[in-house]
């Protein structure tokens, strides 16, 4: 089954639509502090947390109890992009997309979901297409530098990561760092939204964190989109969920059918790599002199075309001898998009800690706030 990809005239009209959507017109998201069926979301450092445990089942009633309403109002968002952008026809190609991408998303999460679809009143083909529109439509945007131990002055590795996409005015007010229990897995942080199920931008208790970063073009003739791939976010939920290092991460994503063109960067506690990914290949590219910059571009000989990225260029121009965590938030400003740059964060996979920006866009322009997720990772959210 072949499914269109979304023309270069809609990808101008979205951004008109991120561009000049009114900011003086948005609600900021505003998450409730409370517990319920032994989960709980919480602030730390102003940050909205939720925290969930257990079964996929277990998970899937906790969010429709904590966060059901904010999940249903973003719902809307793939459905409000395309209407703004004119192009209702491509809003009914992604829902058949999505449906047809349905079954190949790990069973556990398809619970999850579909126990959340049960208890609320959120709309399944939006919520679908909301969590798999990023396999579908291609955009262009985010930037992340890598710092391995020997390059970093604190002497364990850094992950500076800026999560670029268009926020029709009110997406980045809705940021939501989940931390996931799963009964006989990893636990870890996906910073998203409420209602992603997958990740996007994660660390789990391994120390091991991944961004992801969107491609347009290969050399090794891949299609765009392949319909028989499990969608990306949720094959990286199972990174977060099952692996401890680079090396097994690189294992699971060559082990697995992939939707379409994307690069990984991932960190654990001693080594940072870029996964080049396409259906048809995973190619490993590592640090050069303890550093692993990575944007939108494949740069391996295999699946480079065209690798010309400025912000490539920025974020290891100029570079200290020893990078602070301060020189790695100036680095994503440095290259981070006004009214595009949705999240900034930076990961010491080492000390189980997230700096996370958001709430101004660029989110750079915001100050970082700090989360240990270490006591996170291990405590017990709620009495059952």
């Amino acid at each position: 089954m072949q499914f269109p990809r979304l023309p270069a005239s809609w990808l101008l009209a979205l951004l008109a639509v991120g561009l000049f959507a009114s900011a003086a017109s948005a609600e900021p998201g505003r998450f409730a502090e409370k517990q319920a069926a032994g989960a709980k979301l919480t602030y730390v450092n102003s940050v909205p947390i939720l925290i969930l445990q257990g079964s996929p089942a277990d998970m899937g009633r906790q969010l429709a109890s904590l966060v059901g309403p904010a999940a249903e109002k973003l719902t809307e968002y793939p459905r409000q992009t395309f209407a703004r952008g004119g192009d209702t026809e491509t809003w009914d190609h992604l829902i058949e997309a999505s449906r047809a991408l349905w079954p190949n998303i790990p069973a556990d999460h398809r619970t999850e979901m579909d126990t959340l679809l049960r208890l609320s009143g959120v709309d399944r083909d939006a919520l679908l297409a909301g969590n798999v529109m990023m396999d579908v439509y291609r955009g262009m945007g985010c930037s992340s530098l890598m710092v391995e131990p020997s390059r970093s002055a604190t002497g364990g590795p850094l992950f500076g990561r800026n999560l670029d996409f268009f926020s029709n005015g009110y997406l980045h007010h809705y940021t939501l760092v989940t931390v996931y229990r799963p009964k006989d897995k990893r636990a870890f942080a996906s910073i998203g939204f409420a209602g992603l199920f997958g990740c996007l931008s994660a660390m789990n208790d391994a120390g091991l964190s991944l961004a992801v970063h969107e491609v347009l073009v290969s050399r090794d003739g891949s299609k765009l989109f392949n319909p028989k791939g499990v969608p990306y976010t949720f094959a990286f939920r199972r990174i977060m969920e099952e692996c401890a290092t680079v090396d097994e991460a690189e294992a699971l994503m060559k082990s697995i059918e992939r939707t379409t063109m994307y690069n990984i960067g991932l960190c654990d506690k001693n080594k940072a790599i870029v996964l080049e990914c396409t259906p048809k290949n995973v190619v490993r590219r590592e640090a050069v002199d303890g550093l692993c910059p990575c944007t939108n571009h494949f740069r391996t000989p295999e699946l480079a075309l065209f690798p010309v990225c400025g912000r490539f260029g920025r974020l290891v121009a100029d570079a200290p001898e020893r990078f602070t965590v301060l020189d790695v938030a100036k680095k994503m400003h440095a290259v981070s998009m006004p009214r595009l740059t949705l999240q900034s964060m930076i990961f010491e996979p080492a000390e189980l800690r997230l700096y996370l920006a958001y709430g101004k866009l660029p989110a750079t322009a915001d100050r970082f706030r700090k989360i240990d997720l270490a006591p996170l990772f291990e405590m017990e959210p709620a009495a059952r």
